[in-house]
């Protein structure tokens, strides 16, 4: 659709991509610059300042009009065609972890104890290809593409419910997004019907008695840390006896605290961790059933005992008509062999679902691996990936994009290039 885009004022991009801006530049290279430049300068959710500012000046100076912040570092540009039509959105995340990056690349972090391990530099950059590609081409759209930036993807409370307040869905009739993938290959894309990630809560569980007890007589108070114990014991048992095997539901507790002391009970004892599960329906009858095992153990052994549930995101439920838009996307373009059925859910949590609770859309996998470096799994230390697709996955998806707007889109459009050569992808060697 695009193999080059200009700057109308070169001299207001940040440093980072002053040299490739400098003149006509493949929308790969650029692509892989932006990705490089937020992979060295990750920022945590809501802290996303400096992040939000490149953001803006990139789009700027390609000559878009940058609404924003909202949601707190959140912004958003609107690309209005020539021809009228409906209103369809894209979102890109743009938080990084809270995590050490221990790679040995030239683009490594430079922020200790911050990391982008999930892909979100890459999702930034993509929305950013979309919304170059699209502008290029705007007398093609039929209506209105709004590409936005959301921050705190990974933390809770979520971005998503901060941006759906601040009006970002008003107006659109589709919603879409994507999602790297180190399991897929470079070229393939990740398409489900349905259920395509579970829901995310976390829980905590505090037992309390009053004052502390002696290891050698329990039977004098509350034993918290063996009441929490069996608390917990009773809660791996819930899932497939409560809800259908059939579909997945899973608790984990990953926390667990109590005294210092090896022969004093201590007053308080606590366990914490995560439910997700891709059924709504079993979302509730778990936490039910937790709720009533606590209070139960509580009354049993006259404890103090509590539970706190912080609601994470609903599970992504991908729209079958937007699914079917995105096949026949990438078929033209990438041809048959480039889609890939995702065959079960991803246990994983996502917070593009909160959209799809008010507007139809999806979420697309992008195949990022090409050999070991970049099949880490997500939030992992060493996590990379293949800047390859980048370039291809932002031509695609503004198509997706426009055939949303016209499913009968005839126009004479240039189109989408297929190469996924390394050719003209600006990647460097790995130092």
């Amino acid at each position: 659709m695009i193999s080059t885009v200009s700057p109308t004022t070169p001299t207001s991009l940040p440093n980072a991509i002053q040299n490739s801006a400098s003149g006509e530049v493949s929308l790969a290279q650029l692509l892989v610059t932006i990705r490089r430049h937020l992979h060295r300068h990750p920022e945590v959710g809501m802290n996303e300042h400096e992040t939000s500012r490149f953001i803006r000046a990139t789009l700027e100076a390609y000559g878009l009009n940058v609404h924003g912040p909202i949601a707190g570092t959140g912004q958003y540009v609107d690309i209005d065609g020539g021809g009228e039509g409906g209103a369809v959105g894209y979102r890109a995340d743009i938080d990084a972890l809270p995590a050490q990056d221990q790679k040995r690349v030239p683009y490594r972090s430079r922020t200790p104890n911050v990391a982008h391990l999930c892909g979100h530099d890459a999702h930034t950059a993509v929305g950013i290809g979309v919304a170059l590609v699209l502008h290029a081409y705007r007398d093609e759209i039929n209506g209105r593409v709004r590409v936005f930036f959301q921050p705190n993807e990974e933390g809770l409370p979520s971005g998503a419910p901060l941006m759906i307040r601040s009006g970002i869905v008003e107006g659109l009739d589709g919603v879409y997004a994507i999602h790297v993938d180190p399991t897929l290959e470079v070229g393939r894309y990740g398409l489900i019907v349905g259920p395509a990630t579970a829901s995310t809560d976390r829980f905590d569980v505090r037992v309390r008695q009053e004052g502390t007890g002696h290891s050698a007589r329990p039977h004098e108070g509350v034993d918290t840390v063996w009441v929490v114990t069996q608390i917990l014991n009773q809660f791996y048992q819930i899932a497939d006896r409560v809800t259908d095997v059939r579909t997945p539901a899973i608790l984990t507790a990953t926390r667990m605290a109590g005294g210092e002391a090896h022969n004093v009970i201590p007053e308080e004892a606590s366990i914490g961790g995560t439910l997700r599960t891709v059924s709504p329906d079993d979302r509730e009858t778990i936490r039910t059933h937790m709720r009533r095992l606590v209070q139960r153990f509580g009354d049993l052994y006259e404890a103090h005992v509590e539970i706190d549930f912080q609601d994470g995101s609903p599970p992504v439920m991908n729209d079958a008509t937007a699914i079917t838009n995105v096949e026949s996307t990438v078929q033209d373009a990438f041809g048959e062999q480039a889609i890939h059925w995702i065959k079960q859910s991803s246990m994983g949590g996502e917070d593009f679902a909160h959209y799809l609770k008010h507007v139809p859309g999806a979420l697309i996998r992008v195949g990022t691996a090409s050999g070991p470096d970049t099949s880490y799994p997500l939030h992992h230390h060493r996590f990379d990936l293949d800047e390859t697709p980048l370039a291809p996955t932002a031509r695609l998806m503004a198509r997706v994009l426009l055939n949303h707007l016209d499913q009968d889109l005839t126009k004479d459009v240039a189109p989408i290039t297929s190469d996924f050569s390394t050719s003209d992808n600006g990647q460097a060697e790995r130092g």
